[in-house]
């Protein structure tokens, strides 16, 4: 690897360089340039066309949830039994100016339930509406139990059909569940395949979403409205809000261009970097699809982030051969040159961006390890993209005259450079030092002090995966605020022998579970077939409030439950060996879903016994809640292993502890207080932001690398630390900044996204790059005064070995 250039040495010609010089690599690619951008061309319209025909947007339930968890296991192996209580749609038809006993609508009404009962990927045999037969009332008579589908067999629109409705929806309780508490609505619920049984084929939530959207449109007008809530409608929002993208992927590079173009004021080098950049993000793309994956809401930022990474790396190239050509060697020689310097250096770097996507492969969420692996296809082609492509590129094209002459003259006496670099060598100094690193430290207490506020799921009501002012949250806070039972279902599987939940003793216990899930504070009722046999078991004997129990005759039990399964088909199983016993939660922000799994949990390890057991959980909540838990354990283990990885890497690279934790420490500081702006912000670590740390840590330790890498070089050669540090900064500290800059830019347009997890994550990967670049320029020479002073290095001069990182 070779030290930054002596201006003061003149640079071979084109007549006296001998192009069999360079590493075997370097022959390879330079002595046969016009093949490599033959075969660069051809790949990247062979991945061009894979990425248009083959690349889909899509999102699964199941990848969205850790399946290796034991609650997720429990929902999964049951899932055919609980059909209500996972992925389900809720479609509320209003009438804004009435009731629902107006003719007009419930003909409205049907044409929905009907349409939406047609719609692939719809469980048809557990929709429920006021239109769906297996919705049923029951009541008490003097000759029995008389009982009948909501909607009346003979219903025509009449008064008196109208009436009968009414006295039907009385009967069977529907008012807060399936109708509104103001009887303005009423609602259509779901349940969804994960296949389609015609094709067996994944269900494409964007497709159902769509044909959600033309039922919407072709229904909702000022006599109607619809509001629609569930993962697969979140889902189609979220597709729907990525189309706009492309728009933010075109700021970000203006915004790249102009940075690098302002730094270089050569339109020909800042083209080819941009242009780069650009053709990693298509081979990467070309990649994804031919290896059969998608892009999801979270997978689909990663282009930004490869492009933004590519621009640097890019940035590093176009410097160095912009300072050799304005010392006056040919352009193909100065690429060249600048290859021998800065590709090892490249690829070292490149594969601290890899460690920080690595280590999201060890998360057990599907979406995250997609993530992980698409980001790490988009490192893989920057290598051939901007660490190969790029400098044969500019072997031809060069930089302008202009921009050349400027590289030189930027760093004389003088200039604003040379002003800003004399006054951050300043930090090598002792005062400047010890003020560094006691602000360094009072900002990490006082960052930590807030951190430990960090919450682990969600804090707010409604999707927090979209805006609060978004469509589909005011659905939501309209289906919260107009029905008693929400769409937040906890729930425990009961599973015993077959037809043991029918016994005394598990109905008992099952009671008591529903009675202590009730006194949790944020659960607003519980529903299981232990209520539905108390009423039938009253009903039987004329309604006497003393027989509202559970009957020990089992004669009695067995009615109860018979009659319960016509009105609620859902309460038990086939077999009559899994019931759910459901709490419906106010909201699932983390702190219920902690209260509510921890009651399931002690009552599950204190009542479960070989004949019954209480397995958590099942419901959109239950899901959550065991989501959360996955993340809790990941965000601790994440840090773990990419700060272990990143210090390896250091090690490996600086061969000095000491080097190790003035690169270290930058990074660490720069976690505490993104986690302390977390909880300024009221941002839970969920699965949208629980790769930010990483990503910030993998790419952030590249400006620790840049710098520090030559500063040790230049102390190993014999110059002072304030010296070392200069020459660092005059060859890589500037490009630093700018590539802090630009990385920051490039994600910081995330945050115009109507994702609002988008949104979180460019705001705080933005911060992250920043205060890294920032971390790195003070604290290296800061922390390099106590640890690498000059004495430690003169006697480490002798045997050092190092092969520095100057660029990414």
């Amino acid at each position: 690897m070779h030290a930054p250039h002596d201006s003061s040495a003149p640079l071979p010609g084109s007549d006296t360089f001998d192009p069999q010089s360079g590493s075997r690599l370097e022959r390879l690619v330079f002595n046969h340039r016009r093949a490599v951008m033959i075969l660069c061309a051809l790949l990247t319209l062979l991945f061009g066309a894979l990425a248009a025909s083959r690349l889909t947007l899509n999102a699964s339930f199941e990848k969205m949830i850790p399946r290796s968890h034991p609650h997720i296991q429990n929902y999964l192996a049951h899932r055919e039994d609980l059909r209500g209580l996972g992925n389900a749609l809720r479609i509320v038809v209003e009438n804004p100016s009435g009731s629902i006993d107006a003719p007009a609508y419930l003909d409205a009404l049907k044409k929905i339930h009907d349409e939406v009962f047609l719609t692939p990927g719809v469980d048809r045999a557990w929709v429920k509406s006021l239109w769906a037969p297996g919705v049923r009332w029951t009541e008490v008579t003097e000759e029995g139990f008389r009982g009948g589908p909501v909607m009346p067999d003979n219903y025509d629109g009449s008064p008196a059909a109208i009436e009968q409705l009414r006295g039907n929806i009385a009967r069977a309780n529907l008012v807060g569940n399936l109708v509104g508490k103001d009887m303005q609505s009423s609602m259509i619920v779901a349940p969804l395949l994960d296949r389609d049984p015609a094709t067996g084929e994944r269900i494409d939530y964007r497709q159902l979403a769509q044909a959600i959207e033309q039922i919407r449109a072709r229904h909702e007008g000022p006599a109607l409205r619809l509001h629609v809530i569930g993962f697969a409608q979140l889902v189609g929002d979220l597709i729907a809000g990525l189309l706009q993208v492309a728009i933010y992927f075109g700021l970000a590079a203006a915004i790249a261009t102009a940075i690098i173009y302002g730094y270089t004021r050569c339109v020909r080098s800042t083209a080819l970097v941009v242009a780069c950049s650009l053709v990693a993000v298509v081979w990467q793309l070309g990649l994804v699809a031919a290896l059969g994956f998608e892009l999801d809401p979270y997978s689909i930022l990663v282009p930004f982030l490869v492009f933004a990474i590519g621009v640097s790396h890019g940035a590093q190239k176009m410097n160095g051969i912009m300072q050799d050509i304005g010392q006056g060697a040919p352009k193909e020689v100065a690429a060249r040159f600048t290859f021998r310097r800065l590709f090892l250096a490249g690829v070292t770097a490149l594969v601290a961006d890899a460690v920080g996507f690595g280590v999201l492969m060890l998360i057990d969420i599907a979406v995250i390890r997609d993530l992980a692996l698409t980001a790490s296809l988009g490192v893989a082609v920057l290598i051939a993209t901007n660490l190969i492509l790029l400098p044969v590129l500019l072997s031809y094209c060069g930089v302008s005259a202009a921009a050349a002459e400027r590289s030189l003259k930027a760093d004389k006496p003088g200039s604003v450079s040379h002003f800003v670099l004399a006054g951050l060598a300043r930090f090598t100094e002792r005062r400047w030092a010890t003020v560094t690193i006691a602000v360094a430290a009072l900002l990490s207490v006082g960052g930590y002090l807030v951190s430990t506020k960090l919450q682990i799921g969600d804090l707010d009501p409604g999707a927090p995966e979209l805006r609060a002012d978004s469509r589909y949250n005011r659905d939501n806070a309209y289906v919260t605020g107009h029905y008693a039972l929400s769409s937040d279902t906890y729930a425990v599987i009961v599973k015993t022998e077959k037809e043991g939940c029918l016994k005394y003793d598990t109905l008992v216990e099952a009671d008591r579970l529903a009675w202590t899930l009730q006194q949790v504070p944020g659960v607003q009722t519980t529903a299981a077939l232990t209520q539905a046999v108390r009423q039938i078991t009253a009903g039987s004997y004329e309604g006497n409030p003393k027989w509202l129990t559970i009957a020990r005759n089992q004669d009695t039990l067995n009615y109860g439950a018979q009659q319960a399964s016509v009105n609620n088909p859902d309460l038990f199983n086939t077999d009559c060996s899994v019931m759910p016993v459901i709490a419906y939660l106010a909201d699932h922000r983390a702190d219920t879903l902690d209260r509510v799994g921890a009651a399931a949990a002690d009552f599950a390890a204190a009542h479960s016994t070989p004949e019954r057991q209480f397995l958590l959980a099942a419901g959109p909540a239950g899901i959550e809640a065991a989501t959360n838990s996955v993340v809790r354990k990941a965000w601790t283990q994440m840090l773990l292993w990419v700060y272990a990885a990143v210090t390896v890497l250091c090690f490996i690279t600086f061969r000095s502890w000491r080097a190790v934790v003035v690169a270290v420490v930058p990074l660490v500081i720069t976690s505490v207080l993104c986690e302390a702006l977390m909880v300024a912000l009221g941002i839970g670590v969920k699965v949208a932001t629980l790769p930010v740390i990483a990503l910030g840590v993998g790419i952030g330790v590249d400006y620790a690398l840049y710098l520090l890498s030559v500063q040790l070089q230049q102390q190993r050669a014999g110059a002072t630390l304030i010296l070392a540090y200069a020459q660092a900064l005059r060859f890589t500290g500037k490009v630093v900044a700018l590539v802090g800059v630009t990385l920051a830019a490039g994600v910081a347009t995330w945050a115009l996204s109507p994702i609002k997890f988008q949104a979180d994550m460019g705001v705080l990967l933005a911060f992250m790059f920043v205060w890294n670049m920032v971390g790195a320029v003070l604290l290296i020479p800061a922390l390099s005064y106590f640890l690498l002073p000059e004495g430690v290095m003169a006697r480490r001069r002798a045997s050092a070995t190092l092969t520095p990182v100057v660029s990414v």
